[in-house]
């Protein structure tokens, strides 16, 4: 190989290696900045309702991945049912998923003895739990915005303090976009 050949080739990987990694960085804060929609699914309420996740657009909603034998998601229900109840006038709503293992005779016990009064669902087939990230772990739950966006996601309980706080800037934004 000659000096030229040589010479030229150096500077071509100069330049292809510092533009590769700013296209690379550059795609990267971009997916970082999409927040993924929620998913488009039809799902049977624990009464029989039939539903799509479509019908909460417009709304902030708290999908809730839980299961009647786990002790963080029995634990955060009666926040949950407060939260529920301060927010959803203003267009908040809840969707509590139970997961696929959790036996549905239980779920509809629990929620009965507690008086769940939110949008309560059981994932017998596991669809809403693979089309949410893969959901394995309870609780685990994601807070989606008016447009369906995950705005944030919370494996384990749930820190209610915090939560309000995303609930009334999110509530706030939303009224001065009206």
């Amino acid at each position: 190989m000659n000096s030229t050949t040589t010479t030229f080739n150096s500077r071509l990987k100069k330049f292809i290696v510092p533009v590769a990694i700013i296209i690379l960085i550059g795609a990267l804060a971009f997916s970082l900045t999409q927040k993924a929609k929620m998913p488009d699914i039809s799902f049977t309420t624990i009464d029989g309702k039939k539903m799509n996740t479509a019908a909460l657009d417009g709304k902030i909603v708290l999908v809730n991945f839980w299961a009647t034998d786990c002790p963080g998601c029995i634990a955060e229900m009666p926040e949950l049912i407060k939260t529920h109840e301060k927010y959803q006038a203003q267009g908040f709503e809840v969707l509590a998923v139970s997961m696929p293992y959790d036996p549905i005779d239980q779920v509809k016990n629990y929620s009965k003895k507690n008086n769940l009064p939110f949008i309560i669902t059981h994932d017998d087939s596991g669809a809403l739990s693979s089309k949410f990230q893969d959901v394995r772990v309870t609780p685990t739950s994601f807070i989606l915005d008016q447009q369906g966006r995950v705005i944030s996601k919370i494996v384990g309980e749930i820190n209610f303090a915090a939560l309000h706080q995303l609930l009334d800037a999110q509530l706030a934004n939303s009224a001065k976009g009206s």
